[in-house]
């Protein structure tokens, strides 16, 4: 059976706590196997026998929304996808090592022309940006808590909701599930 990563967007924030052991048994309730969780940060590994990875986020979502009460967007990669985002050269060795932190965020659907425009718009000193497929790479100069660059802005300048993760969850989980 194929093995999906799902990436969640706002599992454990605003007041909401949802432990790790009741989000594996959620997803059993919803019909998937071998569920395991990655840090506790919404990152939930699963298989399933649907191929269809647009259909299986609209079956999370209506499952978290109806088991939590609340919205909790989510974005599926297939461990090769995974494989290939923690490979990608988003910017220079020299630039990385200049870095406090390097993120990405899963969306949806490759930006448009307009959006990507928006997002290069929120450049600065301290943060840069490198989009590639369904991902935005966003490296921080500084320490993040200095930058004015946030999930919440990210989503605004794109006009669709993000989850953000930093680069070392997304290359340890690819080294093991890839």
């Amino acid at each position: 059976m194929p093995k999906y990563i799902a990436f969640l967007r706002a599992i454990n924030v605003g007041g909401h706590t949802v432990k790790m052991d009741v989000l594996r048994q959620l997803f059993e309730s919803m019909g998937f196997s071998g569920v395991e969780t990655f840090i506790a940060s919404g990152n939930v590994i699963f298989e399933a026998s649907e191929k269809n990875t647009t259909s299986l986020e609209k079956k999370i979502e209506a499952g978290l929304h109806k088991a939590l009460g609340y919205e909790v967007s989510t974005f599926i990669r297939t461990p090769a996808e995974l494989a290939r985002i923690a490979r990608h050269q988003s910017f220079t060795k020299t630039e990385l090592d200049a870095a406090a932190a390097l993120n990405i965020a899963f969306i949806a659907e490759s930006l448009d022309d307009a959006a990507a425009k928006r997002l290069m718009a929120c450049k600065s000193e301290i943060d840069d940006f490198h989009v590639h497929g369904r991902e935005i790479y966003w490296l921080c100069l500084k320490k993040q808590s200095e930058s004015k660059f946030s999930n919440a802005v990210l989503e605004k300048a794109i006009g669709r909701r993000s989850t953000l993760r930093g680069v070392s969850t997304i290359q340890k989980m690819a080294e093991k599930y890839s």
